[in-house]
C-alpha cells in the first residue's frame, strides 16, 4: 500500500508527490470530526503523549495566533507612512508594491523583515508548542518564513523551512546559488530610517514620529561575495535559491518520515491554509491514510477538516491555536 518516493535527498519533492497522490486517492468527502471542543482537546493531548513520533506542519495561521499579524494595529504602527503615501493596507500586499525606486523598496523590506523576523511575537504560542513537544521525537515542516520556531528554541536540526527565510538574501545572479544572512544590514537600515530602540532593545517609531521612507544612497544590500544586487530568499518563482542548508533540512525531513512511517505517528497540522496545501496538508492526509497507526490532527480556526477516509483517526479543532495549546498545557480552558 505504500507508495512513497524514497528520495532521501529531497523531502520537499517527496511531500509534493505524496500530496498529489492524496488528491487522487480521496473521494473528496470532508469531515469536521465529532465530539465537543473539550473532548477533541483531550484526544489531542493523549495523541501527543502517546505518539512515537510527531510531525508538525505549520502555516501562516500559527504566526497569526502568535500575534504576528500583517494588518491592523501592527501595520498601522510601523507602516503608517507607507499606507498614507502609497495606499498600502497590509504587509503582504506591500511586498508586491511597485515602489518608485530601490531606496524606497528596501526601506520597506527592512521594516518588513525586522518586525516579522527579528523580534519575538506578541504572544508566546511558539513557546507553548515547544513545551508540549520538546521531549518528544518531533520534526517541523513549515511554509512560514519568519524564523519563529528557532527564536522559540526549537532544535534547528529538526526544522525544515520550505519556502525560505526573511533573514536571508540571495544574489540576483542565478549562477550564485548561495544565501547570505541579513541581520546586520537590517539593523543598519532600521537606524537609517530613524527608528530607535526601546528599553527592551526593540526598534520603535520615535515619539516625534519622524521616520524616513527612503534609505540613503550607498546603503542598499549587496552580495558580500560578488558585490551585485540581492533579493529576498523567498520562494516566489523558479529563481528561489535552495542552498546547502535547505537541502540538508530537506534530507533530514525525508529521513525522519522514512524512519517513522510505520510508527504511531501524530501528524499535527497548525494553521495551514489553502495557498500551499500540497506541501503540508495533502501529504499529511496521504501518510495518515496509508499508515493505520497514524493520527491526523488539525487546529485551524474556521478551516479544520479532514477526508472522510481518515475521520476515525483524525482530530479537527476549529479554534485559535494558542488557546488550544494553553488548554492542553493546563493554563486555560476553552
Amino acid at each position: 500500500m505504500k507508495n512513497f518516493c524514497h528520495d532521501a535527498q529531497n523531502g520537499y519533492q517527496e511531500s509534493i508527490q505524496n500530496g498529489l497522490s492524496a488528491i487522487r486517492k480521496i473521494s473528496g468527502r470532508m469531515s469536521t470530526g465529532s465530539g465537543t471542543a473539550e473532548e477533541r482537546i483531550s484526544q489531542l493531548k493523549t495523541a501527543i503523549a502517546t505518539s512515537e513520533a510527531i510531525v508538525i506542519g505549520a502555516g501562516a495561521g500559527l504566526s497569526t495566533s502568535a500575534g504576528l499579524t500583517y494588518s491592523g494595529a501592527r501595520f498601522n504602527r510601523y507602516f503608517y507612512d507607507f499606507a498614507k503615501a502609497y495606499g498600502i493596507r497590509d504587509m503582504y500586499s506591500g511586498g508586491f508594491h511597485a515602489f518608485p525606486d530601490e531606496q524606497t523598496r528596501w526601506a520597506w523590506w527592512a521594516r518588513h523583515i525586522y518586525y516579522n523576523r527579528y523580534i519575538d511575537p506578541p504572544k508566546p504560542v511558539y513557546a507553548a508548542l515547544l513545551s508540549l513537544v520538546h521531549a518528544r521525537n518531533y520534526f517541523v515542516i513549515t511554509t512560514n518564513v519568519d524564523h519563529q520556531f528557532q527564536r522559540a528554541g526549537f532544535d534547528r536540526k529538526r526544522l525544515f523551512y520550505t519556502q525560505g527565510d526573511y533573514g536571508l538574501f540571495q544574489s540576483t545572479n542565478p549562477s550564485v546559488q548561495m544565501t547570505f544572512d541579513n541581520e546586520t544590514w537590517v539593523m543598519m537600515a532600521m537606524e537609517a530610517q530613524g527608528f530607535v530602540k526601546d528599553e527592551h532593545g526593540v526598534y520603535q517609531v520615535p515619539q516625534e514620529g519622524k521616520i524616513a521612507m527612503r534609505l540613503p544612497k550607498g546603503s542598499l544590500p549587496k552580495c558580500p561575495v560578488y558585490g551585485g544586487d540581492v533579493a529576498m530568499n523567498l520562494r516566489a518563482d523558479n529563481s528561489f535559491v535552495e542552498d546547502e542548508g535547505w537541502h540538508k533540512a530537506s534530507e533530514a525531513y525525508a529521513s525522519f518520515l522514512h524512519s517513522n512511517e510505520n510508527s504511531h505517528v501524530l501528524y499535527l497540522e497548525l494553521g495551514v491554509g489553502e495557498n500551499t496545501p500540497v506541501i503540508v496538508k495533502f501529504p499529511f492526509w496521504q501518510r495518515t491514510l496509508v499508515n493505520e497507526n497514524a493520527v491526523y490532527a488539525c487546529i485551524n480556526y474556521g478551516e479544520a477538516y479532514c477526508p472522510a477516509e481518515i475521520e476515525n483517526r483524525s482530530i479537527c479543532i476549529s479554534s485559535d491555536i494558542g488557546e488550544v495549546l494553553d488548554a492542553i498545557n493546563g493554563t486555560m480552558s476553552l
